[in-house]
């Protein structure tokens, strides 16, 4: 994609000519949940919501992969970085992500090996340069990340790297839209699809979802055009009453995704029920390593013992994931839970939905 291409989803005057079709097809009360918490930046950094109609409200769901991550895989992460001679590599949001007791960033300045890395194949540089250690990779993420995590697995099995390890905490979106669905209290109009995990795993895995309750979709890329269209397609089959499941993201986004990554994946994972934050047991909507591959797998190779988890005292976030609250209705927003001093996870994460409010809402 060339610089003038992308310039061009960055127009405003394209931009204002949709906020125009959106004001004019807009006549009742809706709620439209952004799925993907890159969305949920781009719609504050681009000021999305104050050009919309006052009757379309934009919710944030569980789009932030360290964000559902549930206390007690968190907790055992930190735990794990204890056990003498393993390397502890991740993402560098997961490092700041309070536990129950400590946090990855607390235990590397008492001198643990954590180590910030950029793709799961610098972690494998690691596991190849430390042959004394035990390197272990904290796989968090939707089906984005998962693919990649996959194949360094298989990397790490063709050449009999036996010190390389996987923690999957993976989860998948569709059984977590049909779970908003489920949830009592939650009110949603319509889902803004994710742009990047549709690139994996195709509109097509949305089907079901699709078809069992006839909700609007829309697939939406992250340009503010790319948004407001989005926005424009689920207002228009809304007040019409005519749903559908649109890809508005096409310049990236197939019928059948990515399918070469989605063997990659399945090849080496399966799916199993797990714990989101704020959602309880989902089921069918995390990744765990098959037993072709155990030897690699953290969890069966590592005895720990995570002591009792529990989510931060007052801590809305489970709430904030869902849509049934927005940041400043936790009573820790903005007082005691800050960028500085986070209480919950979605004041950590750049995908998370608080400090996304904290950074640009006023």
């Amino acid at each position: 994609m060339t610089i003038k291409h992308i310039e061009e989803y960055r127009d405003p005057e394209v931009s204002m000519r949709i906020i125009e079709r959106i004001q004019k097809a807009s006549r009742t009360k809706i709620r439209l949940m952004e799925v993907c918490g890159t969305h949920t930046t781009s719609i504050f950094r681009n000021g999305i919501r104050a050009l919309l109609p006052e009757n379309i409200t934009l919710i944030s769901g569980p789009g932030c992969p360290v964000c559902v991550t549930a206390q007690n895989d968190i907790d055992a992460f930190i735990e794990l970085s204890k056990v003498d001679d393993v390397i502890v590599t991740t993402f560098g949001d997961l490092i700041r992500i309070p536990g129950t007791r400590s946090s990855l960033q607390k235990e590397k300045g008492k001198g643990r090996d954590i180590r910030v890395v950029y793709s799961t194949f610098d972690a494998l540089e690691i596991a190849k340069k430390n042959p004394d250690k035990k390197i272990v990779f904290l796989g968090v993420g939707f089906e984005t990340t998962a693919p990649t995590i996959a194949a360094s697995i298989i990397s790490a099995n063709e050449i009999a790297l036996d010190n390389y390890f996987v923690f999957s905490a993976h989860k998948l979106v569709p059984p977590a839209l049909e779970a908003l669905m489920e949830t009592e209290g939650v009110k949603i109009d319509g889902f803004m699809l994710p742009g990047h995990v549709s690139v994996i795993i195709g509109t097509r895995a949305y089907l079901p979802i699709f078809k069992k309750y006839k909700i609007p979709c829309a697939v939406a890329g992250f340009e503010p055009t790319d948004i407001l269209q989005a926005i424009f397609v689920l207002t228009e089959q809304i007040e019409t009453n005519n749903p559908a499941l649109l890809n508005e993201y096409k310049r990236a986004v197939t019928f059948e995704g990515n399918e070469k990554a989605q063997k990659t994946m399945n090849d080496v994972f399966e799916t199993v029920d797990v714990t989101w934050r704020g959602m309880g047991i989902i089921p069918e909507s995390g990744l765990k390593i098959r037993e072709d591959f155990a030897s690699f797998d953290a969890e069966k190779i590592f005895d720990i013992s995570v002591p009792f988890s529990k989510d931060p005292k007052g801590c809305a976030c489970g709430e904030i994931l869902t849509g049934l609250k927005i940041p400043s209705e936790c009573a820790l927003y903005k007082k005691v839970c800050t960028p500085m001093n986070p209480i919950g996870p979605c004041m950590v994460s750049s995908e998370g939905t608080c400090a996304a409010y904290y950074r640009y809402h006023t």
